[in-house]
């Protein structure tokens, strides 16, 4: 697999929404997307371009929607430009070796007028922009892109308003909103918000209207958005659009003659209140005592540390702003019938008189109607029927319901489309049952499914079928909808406990939209789900969030009502997630506010099968990831890594037993047989469909069942995974009629390649790491019941590597230079500013009081936390493990303040390390240096820990402050890390 093969296979997946794009007219009409292929799939899939430019459009009545052009940062971009007549140029940060400073100044020498928009997708290149701003003067703008899918619509408008006030003022009479901000993230944030808020206000007004025609002017009428940077671009726009301008929103601090003036916008909303003195004003500043010249100015003031920043732009929005159904006829042209969508479209086909088909048909009515919906391909094969070609009307109706069903499932495989009741049964779909962003969960599924079609891995492996379980995602406008209807604001929701937030948001209410579609759902479908969080800071290549959300797992059968109402509990109890105290502790951790966080929600079947108990689980469940953190042996940090354990996969993502192997070699065993045997799984997940109860307070666990692997299961229902230990000999034996105590040991399917497990994994890795072009995890489950082996990819995250060079030779460290010394370093870089040091005493570990060391160091953390000091902490076992007697059970939450956490073995207590757990993964993700030290071959120099000034000592725990700082050194590449004294 190459860039240029999946290349083709993007192009494949895309080829459907070409001729939409061919369909329609506008200003802007080609766009050169210049990315990696995800970053690329994002934009255009998640924030669903093609539909959501083409309702625009069509409302605004303006012509042809954008073409999007994706290429990757290989080719020749100013070739291509030339080839090409495009109108609008996005370069995306990460696009090789060539910086986009330097491609913008290659592109603006052979084509000077032509829009460059710099999109960021990560805070930290911010900074990065801000210390290039004199590199900053070829591109038209910046923006700053954190999962909300409307920023990519915002991006496009604000060019055409820019292309268009001029002349829309002059003949249209459009209003304008002037913006002065020179922050990217924050206006990144507010032109989403505007637009959207804009074109809804809009469309409330042309309610009132009975013309199609008054409806699509009023859509053109839409204020218009300009954003200037400094205080002189600011008053020319002023001065020409004045009599246009309904509001001003601007910042405090502001460039003026190339200098910041920290009170510049006040300046400049001085002058314009002289002029203007019932214009709506917002100032808007960092320093919240700017607030007396906001009312000074009659103005309103937004402090841009409130956690309400996007509530209050949208409130002040909303304060000061001021293509219809098919229509069925007969001949006497009388209306008997109307649909809205396609799906009423469809069966109101099968139900109208003969007589009103025949009358449609011959004026190509259907064809136009649905040309105008966007359903191209169904229109282009009906386009020239002609009725007296048939036998009988009842053949004509009969072709047209079976060409709108074929062209439909072709056009929709594998693709985000619509809630339809028509399509909830069929495969290889994932529904939307709201609008709004499929948040970061919901984009990784997407991709997924898109590219499980578009290369029919399903056809490479012989003797299993390949597969994402049935999906629907409810978009992050719901999660807007049920705050705003039910009056909950974040302000006042974290002054409450988990238990009492669960309980106001159980009592709160969905949509009555939401609610029927949930309803529908359910009377289709009868296997179990799983209620996931899909926020947009979750799982991207940032801050992946993994495991800090809650999910839930429901049984769903036996009765209706109550499937329903706890369904939509559990969607609520999803809805809550970002307002909990881990979540919130997270959030903040990563310098985000939790206002700008949404939640979709990913509804998902549970792939399995149910026992002849009334459990239901699959086989396998497992999580691979491209980049092993711990090679050994031959292999090398690329090589990945697996683990995978009978059930479901709740154990593995949260740290327990579970047997590890490398996929690119899988007949090399990680661990001694002995090893093996000891830390072999001992208890598995599973569903209880027996159940009937929701206890809400108890997450996902409600209707789960956490059993004792039992010897019959690994005889019969596991018994393919399972080998015949042989105590004499300290070796395994294979085989269905060995007899003796069995152990999991997966061998058929690792060893002898019963099924193409491993093959499978490496090939999702390949292809999702040069898709993200980044190292990537992925969760997968197997089941092999009634002889169909099926094999389904679950959820797909990059890993974050950071690539600073630092290189260590390990034979010039004496130990008497040293703190600590291994071959097993995760991360890479170099710290010296940490002075704080927080272990856990050796001779007073014991893995039956992990939970009062637990509270122990939460108690530690909140003092560092307070005195804003990071810290090493170290200790023995496996941190973040749910299973307490593998290691200290710590929520992030508890040791947030951590910069570098060491698992360290003891002689009597030793477990593998965390790798694959969510908890490993988030602290991977931010950064955290992560090292393991082995009793034998590392070094760790616990008499000189012990023997520096205590600040703090709790039983178990003491917190130490050596009179210099130590330096820590990770080589990534090697694995390699020292703690200097």
């Amino acid at each position: 697999m190459n860039i240029q093969e999946l290349n083709y296979y993007y192009t494949k997946f895309k080829y459907g929404e070409e001729n939409f794009h061919n369909l329609m007219q506008h200003r802007i009409e080609n766009i050169l997307l210049i990315s990696n292929f995800f970053d690329a799939y994002v934009l255009e899939q998640d924030g669903r371009l093609s539909e959501q430019i083409y309702g625009d459009y069509k409302q605004l009545h303006l012509s042809t929607a954008p073409k999007i052009t994706t290429v990757p940062f290989t080719e020749n971009i100013n070739s291509k430009l030339e080839e090409g007549h495009y109108d609008l140029v996005i370069i995306m940060m990460r696009i090789g070796e060539i910086s986009p400073f330097e491609l913008c100044e290659n592109i603006k020498n052979q084509f000077p007028q032509m829009p460059v928009i710099l999109l960021l997708n990560k805070q930290s290149y911010v900074e990065l922009v801000y210390r290039n701003q004199n590199k900053l003067k070829n591109f038209d703008e910046v923006f700053l892109w954190n999962g909300d899918s409307m920023l990519f619509m915002a991006m496009i408008k604000l060019i055409e308003d820019k292309l268009n006030v001029e002349h829309d003022t002059k003949f249209g009479n459009v209003r304008v909103t002037l913006l002065i901000e020179s922050a990217i993230n924050y206006y990144s944030l507010f032109l989403p918000v505007f637009y959207s808020e804009a074109m809804s206000l809009t469309q409330e007004l042309t309610q009132s209207e009975l013309s199609d025609t008054n409806k699509r002017l009023r859509m053109r009428a839409r204020p218009k958005v300009l954003m200037a940077h400094n205080y002189e671009d600011a008053v020319e726009l002023y001065r020409k659009y004045k009599e246009y301008i309904i509001c001003v929103i601007s910042n405090v601090n502001l460039q003026v003659n190339n200098t910041y003036d920290e009170l510049g916008g006040v300046k400049l909303l001085r002058e314009i209140r002289q002029n203007n003195p019932d214009l709506p004003i917002m100032i808007q500043s960092a320093d919240k005592y700017n607030k007396i010249h906001a009312k000074k100015l009659n103005a309103e003031f937004l402090d841009k540390n409130s956690a309400q920043l996007l509530h209050r732009i949208r409130r002040f929005i909303k304060n000061n702003l001021g293509f219809g159904d098919f229509v069925f006829r007969n001949l006497q042209e009388e209306e008997i019938g109307r649909a809205k969508n396609i799906y009423q479209f469809e069966q109101m086909l099968k139900e109208v008189p003969d007589e009103s088909l025949l009358y449609h048909a011959a004026r190509n009515h259907f064809s136009a109607w649905l040309a105008a919906h966007g359903e191209l391909k169904i229109a282009d094969s009906i386009r020239h029927i002609v009725t007296a070609d048939f036998l009988s009307v009842q053949h004509l109706r009969e072709f047209l319901l079976q060409t709108i069903k074929k062209v439909r499932q072709k056009q929709y495989q594998g693709k985000v489309i619509h809630f339809t009741p028509a399509i909830l049964t069929e495969e290889d779909k994932i529904i939307q049952l709201t609008e709004g962003s499929m948040g970061g969960k919901g984009r990784g599924l997407a991709f997924l499914n898109s590219l499980l079609t578009a290369m029919d891995i399903d056809d490479e492996f012989d003797n299993i079928s390949i597969k994402l379980p049935r999906t629907a995602i409810i978009g992050t406008h719901e999660f807007d909808i049920f705050l705003e209807q039910n009056k909950l604001q974040s302000k006042e929701l974290i002054k409450h406990s988990d238990k009492e937030i669960n309980q106001i948001f159980s009592e709160a209410k969905l949509s009555d939209e939401l609610k029927n579609k949930l309803k529908i759902m359910l009377e289709k479908i009868d296997y179990p789900l799983a209620i996931r969080s899909s926020g947009l800071l979750e799982d991207s290549q940032s801050q992946p969030f993994a495991g800090i959300y809650n999910t839930y797992m429901l049984p769903n059968n036996r009765n209706p009502e109550r499937n329903l109402e706890q369904l939509c509990t559990a969607i609520k109890l999803v809805l809550a997630s970002p307002f909990k105290k881990d979540a919130r502790q997270y959030i903040e951790s990563i310098n985000y506010k939790l206002d700008e966080e949404k939640m979709a929600v990913v509804i998902q079947e549970i792939a399995g099968h149910k026992s002849k108990d009334g459990l239901f689980y699959p086989h396998l469940s497992g999580v691979a990831q491209s980049y092993n953190f711990y090679p050994s042996s031959r292999m090398t940090h690329k090589d990945g890594i697996a683990a995978i354990a009978v059930g479901l996969g709740k154990g593995i993502v949260e740290g327990e037993r579970a047997f590890r192997y490398c996929p690119k070699h899988p007949k090399i065993d990680l661990l001694k047989p002995e090893d093996i045997v000891e830390n072999n799984q001992r208890k598995f997940y599973a569903l209880d469909l027996n159940l009937t109860e929701f206890d809400f307070n108890k997450d996902e666990e409600s209707f789960l069942q956490h059993q004792r692997l039992s010897k019959k299961q690994k005889e019969e229902e596991f018994k393919l995974f399972t080998s015949v230990w042989d105590y004499q000999n300290s070796s395994f034996i294979d085989g269905d009629y060995a007899e003796g105590p069995r152990v999991l040991t997966f061998r058929q399917l690792i060893h002898f390649n019963k099924y193409p497990l491993s093959q499978i994994i490496n090939r999702f890795l390949e292809i999702g790491e040069i898709a993200m072009g980044v190292p990537i995890e992925i969760e997968f489950a197997a089941d092999f019941a009634n002889n169909e082996p099926k094999f389904y990819i679950l959820q797909i995250r990059p890993l974050s590597i950071n690539k600073e060079a630092v290189k260590l030779d390990l034979d010039n460290i004496s130990e008497e230079k040293a703190v600590l010394i291994t071959k097993r370093g995760m991360g890479n870089g170099t710290m010296d500013d940490i002075s704080d040091i927080v272990f856990v005493l050796p001779d007073k570990f014991d893995n039956k009081e992990t939970l009062a060391m637990s509270q122990e160091l939460e108690k530690i953390n909140k003092k560092l936390k307070a005195e804003e000091r990071k810290y090493i902490l170290i200790g023995p076992g496996r941190w973040g493990s749910s299973d307490r007697f593998l290691g200290i059970p710590v929520h992030w939450a508890n040791i947030n303040m951590a910069k570098v956490i060491v698992e360290a073995s003891l002689e009597n207590f030793s477990v593998d390390a965390s790798q694959g757990s969510h908890f490993f993964h988030n602290l991977v993700a931010m950064g955290v240096g992560y090292l393991t030290v082995r009793n034998k071959e590392d070094y760790l120099d616990w008499e000189w820990l012990q023997k520096q000034p205590v600040i703090n000592k709790e039983e178990h725990i003491w917190h130490v402050r050596p009179k210099k700082n130590v330096v820590v050194k990770i080589d990534g590449k090697t694995g390699k890390a020292v703690i200097l004294k």
